[in-house]
Order: C-alpha cells, then structure tokens, then sequence
C-alpha cells in the first residue's frame, strides 16, 4: 500500500469514525431526553392517581350530614383524644414537616370539611390539600341521639350498621365543636347503646364548649359514621411537597390501630420528582349543583376564600363542589448542555383561568419560577379537575 493508499484509508476511516460517533452522542443525547420525560410522566401520572383517588370520594360519610338538615358536623371543631397520642385535635403542636406551616403554623382548632386549600402552607412555596372522607356505615347518614347517654355511652334508636371500631363524630347543630369517639362495644348485643371508650384507642370526653356527657344526654345531639379504624377506611389525610421535591401525606388521626397503637405522627412518601402542587376550588355559586367559577385559596386574588375563613363558613364550604390541581413533575437527569438551560425558567399553571363567571374576573394563572440549577431539569406540568361527587349532592346536583 503506498503512502497516498494510507493517507486515504486513514482519512475515510476519521470521517467513518466521526459519523459513527456523532450518531451514537445523538442517540444517547435523545435516549436521556427520553428517559428523563418518561420518568416524570410516569411520576405525574402516578401522584395524579393518587390524589383524584381521594380527592374524588371527599366529603364521604361527612356530606351526608347537611342532609336533609344539618346536624353541626359541617364546619365544627374537630376534637379527638386518644389512649396512646393523647389530645389529636385541637392540635398541640405544629404539624411535622413539610406541614408545620399548615393553619400558619400554630396550634389549634380543625374544622371538619371535606376539602380545605392551605395556600402556599408547604414547603417550596406548594399548597396544603387536606381532605377528609370517610366509607360510614348505614350509609354515612346521621343517626340522632334519644337521650339518656352519659360520658361514654350514646343511645340511638336502634345499632343496625355498627361494629366495634367504627369511628363516629358527635355534634349538635349550633354547637361549635364535634367530638371524635370510638365504638368500643355495643351491649348487651343489638343494644341501641354504644359504648365508647373502655378498650377502644379513640375517646374524647370533653371539647372547649361541650362534653360527651352534655351531647349525649340531649335529644337534639347525633352521631354522624366516619367508618372503622382496623379497616383502615378513613381518610383524613394532608398532601403537600417536601424539600426534597416529594409528594407526601399526612394522616390526620394516626390511624393507631393500623401502626400498633404506636401513636406515630410521621409523613408518608408518596412520590418522587414533584417540585410543586397547587390548587383551586371549583365553586357553585347558585345553589343548582353546577360549578360557576373558580377561586384563588386566598390572598391577593381571592382573600375571603383563604383557608381559615372557608373552615368556618358552612356556607362557603358547601360551594366547593370541585378542586382543580396543578402539580409540576421533574426529570431525575440533570443535563449539563454546556451550562446551556434545558428548560424555561418559568412554568404556568392555572392558565386562562379566571375567577368570574362566564371567563370574567381576574386571571387565577400562576407562575412557578425556576433556578438556573433547576433549568437542567426537564419538566411536566399536570392539570386536573377532580369533581366532590358528595358535595355536589349537597350542593343539589340532578
């Protein structure tokens, strides 16, 4: 082979070699791309799964209650004790991380609601969902109290539907607190009378205005099913976001005989690569069980639909008949592209949205701004409404 053969050989071989090497770079540019928005479709669709699962059954076994009057569940202060925690609610203390900003952070009262929006309450700037629902038995319907119960005893006509363990809320309409009790036995056997505390882990004998034995005692008091506690079907729960971009949970009653009464006040992971989730109340303004408009979760757009305002209207709360979620998902491949951004350094969310009626008032669209570390991150942005199918019965839906 002469010089100029080799010369050649060696020039084609380069170009053949580059070729193949800027292939095989795009190629593995694009299988990063790839895998990175397919990692945060996957985390989207997942945290979307989760949180319509309960968002859509709110209000359960609570709903009920305003129907066909209200009972006082709606809105009242939720009081609830328990063998092992302690005083549950009024709260103590601060909720753990990320929720500690949840109701500003303080201590004190909870209203009973089937969905309530903690503005900016999370870590990150994200919002607080907390939902509460329950799977009641006989129908979650309000069961009036006949008189002649005492501390911890109630006495209805009759105990069809019940168990031990059930989870029931004691109210009076006009009575600001409601007092959480567990069904501990009902005896003798078919007895109208339930028998609470004794070896059940939830009993609460007395609230800031009201005890068990003053609610039990009139014939004006009911006692409204959540659901059972081994049974695990109650949900009273907190979502929000972590530092750590995670979507967490919080149970709101330490479903004790579900983690070995251990009294645990700990978060629950519930997916990874979520930097923020925020949301919107769908409400029906009319009564006609149809939602109207949309509403910030407080100040500046929407100030009189902040979180502790909506807890203590019953009003406002039965016009929640939906929420509308936004939750931005990240990729977990951070990509250098020569320090080049991969991504804008602001999303939108809750776009074209307004809140008026008929696409009136003012934008409700929020902007969530990104780090020039974070812009080598490849995003999603996941919007859905969830209807209150209990609320809209509430709010008189056909």
């Amino acid at each position: 082979m002469t010089l100029v053969e080799l010369m050649v050989a060696v020039t084609i071989g380069l170009g053949i070699t580059l070729a193949i090497t800027s292939v095989m770079i795009a190629s593995e540019n694009h299988k990063r791309v790839t895998t990175s928005t397919n990692d945060a479709q996957q985390t989207g669709t997942f945290s979307y799964y989760a949180l319509d699962k309960v968002i859509r059954g709110a209000g359960s076994a609570i709903a009920e209650s305003a129907l066909p009057s209200d009972v006082g569940v709606l809105g009242c202060h939720l009081n609830a004790t328990t063998t092992v925690a302690g005083t549950i609610f009024p709260r103590p203390a601060a909720f753990p991380q990320p929720f500690a900003g949840f109701l500003g952070g303080a201590a004190g009262n909870l209203n009973v609601a089937p969905l309530l929006i903690g503005q900016n309450q999370s870590q990150g700037g994200s919002d607080v969902l907390m939902v509460m629902g329950g799977s009641g038995s006989a129908g979650g319907v309000s069961r009036q109290i006949t008189g002649g119960g005492n501390a911890t005893t109630a006495t209805l006509d009759n105990s069809v539907g019940f168990a031990a363990g059930d989870l029931v809320l004691v109210s009076q309409s006009g009575t600001p607190d409601c007092l959480l009790e567990q069904v501990d036995t009902i005896a003798p056997p078919a007895s109208p009378t339930l028998n609470f505390g004794g070896g059940a882990a939830y009993y609460t004998a007395a609230a800031v205005t009201t005890t068990m034995a003053t609610l039990a005692g009139s014939t004006s008091s009911y006692v409204t099913p959540l659901g059972n506690a081994p049974a695990n079907n109650i949900q009273f729960l907190l979502f929000g976001v972590d530092n750590n971009n995670t979507l967490v949970s919080y149970d709101l009653l330490r479903n004790l005989q579900i983690v070995g009464l251990s009294g645990g006040d700990a978060v629950q992971s519930i997916a990874d690569g979520v930097v923020s989730l925020n949301a919107l109340y769908g409400l029906d303004t009319d009564g006609d069980g149809k939602q109207d408009t949309w509403a910030a979760p407080g100040a500046p757009t929407d100030a009189t639909w902040d979180i502790n305002t909506v807890m203590n209207s019953q009003a406002k709360i039965k016009q929640i008949v939906s929420v509308r979620v936004a939750l931005v998902v990240r990729g977990e491949y951070y990509d250098k592209n020569n320090n080049n951004a991969v991504s804008q350094p602001t999303l939108t969310i809750f776009n074209g949205l307004k809140n008026g009626l008929n696409g009136t008032g003012v934008s409700l669209a929020r902007n969530i701004n990104l780090t020039a570390l974070d812009q080598q991150f490849r995003y999603r942005v996941f919007e859905f409404t969830v209807p209150l199918r209990n609320m809209l019965i509430v709010a008189g839906a056909p």
